[in-house]
């Protein structure tokens, strides 16, 4: 007898059935980004490989020599090196592994140079305030309207706090008198390298662009003026500008009005970098298109106004690589202030070893100290401004 088994999908409901079949697609989802990376370079790789053999072929060369170099520095600077406080231990490695014992044993010295050592506490409150200004300045927001008077008041504190904290007193004041007198010639290592550098930023950068527009004048003396100017500031080096400063100018004044040996130094560099802000200053106004001059003209502008309001706004604009190229250079220049017994960083490491017989031997390591340093505050400088290249792009 056949018996008939039931049907239990035929008992199903049309809805559920439907539903059981029914499928939603869902799209793709992309191939993960390292992925496509990688593939792309090794198909790179490959076209490379087979259709430059020979450029191929000098890049694994090149590679190799940087690979063998690298591990060259790594063994020298890390795996063999002495970290420790310990003259005997980095005798033992010399000539196998660094010395980075001599930073911890000379860094007071490096960094703060002849600084009285029981007030070299003012020299790291003062760099201190320094780089918060500095930071602070970085952030755009303020610089608007609202917040630029603080800002400004803020700096003008804290170049009377450096100063103060630098020299004992407030603007120089006996009265005023707050912790025992430092005199300048004392001034080193790192305070001095920013107290120049950044002075001489301050006042070369508006000179070089009163001269940039001296240079670009309508007038015949001032034009002639200023290139003589230009020309001839360009046309000698730097250490004969210090020179001049610390020993011929003071042989022009009487002897009782002879101005400070750092403030000559300052007025030197700041004069000498001024020449070459100019011509910088120079490359963005020929860079500004003739039609912007003629509608400023056209809205019966002054020159001063078509200057601060349309001329310099752009012109500033396209020369911003070439500015903080020159601000870089001038933060690397101050090294030269050794020549006239100004000791900032490359002098205060002198000073620090050339004394000491046990760890004179040590040089390397201290100018990788000093070279590390001058990278930071050169790429940080380099980040800034070109975090204001794309800010300004977006506009």
């Amino acid at each position: 007898m056949n018996t008939r088994r039931p049907n239990h999908e035929s008992a199903l409901p049309e809805s559920n059935m439907s539903s059981a079949h029914d499928y939603t697609l869902v799209a793709a989802r992309p191939a993960p980004q390292a992925k496509q990376r990688v593939i792309a370079l090794l198909l790179r790789l490959r076209h490379f490989v087979t259709t430059q053999p020979f450029e191929a072929l000098f890049s694994l060369g090149l590679a190799f020599l940087v690979l063998q170099l690298l591990s060259l520095a790594l063994n020298w600077g890390v795996i063999h090196a002495v970290f420790q406080v310990d003259e005997s231990a980095c005798q033992t490695a010399r000539g196998e592994g660094a010395c980075w014992g001599v930073i911890g044993e000379k860094f007071r010295m490096i960094l703060w140079g002849r600084f009285p050592y029981e007030e070299q506490w003012r020299s790291a409150t003062a760099c201190c305030l320094i780089l918060a200004i500095l930071a602070l300045s970085v952030n755009p927001r303020v610089w608007t309207p609202r917040l630029k008077p603080f800002t400004l008041g803020a700096w003008a504190v804290t170049v009377l706090a450096f100063h103060a904290l630098m020299a004992g007193s407030f603007l120089g004041l006996r009265f005023f008198q707050i912790w025992p007198p430092v005199d300048t010639e004392l001034w080193g290592g790192l305070p001095l390298t920013l107290i120049l550098s950044l002075g001489s930023i301050a006042l070369a950068t508006p000179l070089g662009i009163v001269l940039a527009l001296g240079r670009t004048s309508d007038m015949p003396i001032v034009r002639s003026i200023c290139v003589i100017y230009i020309e001839l500031v360009r046309g000698v080096p730097l250490i004969s500008v210090l020179f001049m400063a610390s020993f011929m100018f003071p042989l022009l004044l009487p002897s009782l009005q002879t101005p400070d040996v750092l403030l000559r130094v300052l007025l030197g560099i700041t004069l000498f970098s001024a020449a070459y802000t100019a011509e910088v200053v120079r490359g963005g106004l020929q860079a500004v298109d003739h039609g912007q001059l003629e509608a400023a003209q056209s809205l019966s502008l002054g020159y001063w106004q078509t200057q601060r309001y349309v001329i310099l706004p752009q012109a500033l604009a396209h020369i911003i690589p070439g500015m903080v190229n020159n601000f870089i250079a001038i933060f690397k220049d101050t090294s030269l202030v050794t020549i006239v017994s100004l000791y900032e960083l490359t002098g205060s490491l002198g000073l620090a070893l050339n004394g000491d017989a046990n760890w004179r031997p040590y040089k390397l390591e201290g100018y990788l100290f000093i070279a590390a340093i001058y990278f930071f505050f050169c790429f940080t400088l380099s980040r800034i401004s070109r975090n204001l290249e794309n800010r300004l792009a977006r506009r």
